[in-house]
């Protein structure tokens, strides 16, 4: 009886204090610590993401996919098709060649490595719902499986 009489005696509390504004997601501003990795392979592989993301996501040089990506590149994302012509196909529509930027543009808060992973996390930001002049932030994960230097597999949060 006594546990429980704590347990409902701390529910209440909690239930009872007061609600906590979210801490806004912050990008990185050292890009060359996030690329960076004590082993070779790990920082090589969070380099070809990133310099992908540079030149040819960001960039618009589609001219540069294959530099980047296995030709029968997979792709999760439900709005983009599977396969590098396809993806450069779907992305020329919209994308033009503009001068690349020495380093990615997107507000990048983390980029993670492990074995033929790489995942780049972003700061996103939302309109609330209920009320579309009120923003707040969140953050977007793009995840890449490598495979003999080059990506060949992508997946992300995207919905149709």
């Amino acid at each position: 009886m006594r546990k429980f009489l704590l347990t409902m005696a701390a529910c209440c509390v909690m239930a009872a204090s007061p609600v906590h504004a979210q801490v806004a997601v912050q990008a990185s501003p050292d890009h060359e610590k996030l690329v960076a990795s004590a082993d070779p392979r790990l920082a090589a592989n969070k380099r070809l993401v990133y310099d992908f993301w540079r030149e040819v996501f960001e960039g618009g040089h589609m001219e540069l996919a294959e530099k980047y990506m296995t030709e029968s590149y997979i792709q999760h994302n439900p709005t983009v098709p599977t396969g590098r012509a396809a993806f450069v196909d779907f992305f020329s529509k919209f994308a033009k060649p503009k001068p690349i930027a020495p380093r990615v543009k997107a507000p990048l808060v983390s980029i993670v490595a492990e074995g033929d992973y790489v995942v780049l996390s972003f700061v996103r930001e939302v309109a609330e719902a209920s009320d579309p002049a009120k923003k707040y932030t969140t953050t977007w994960f793009d995840m890449f499986r490598i495979e003999n230097g080059k990506i060949a597999e992508h997946w992300d949060g995207a919905e149709k």
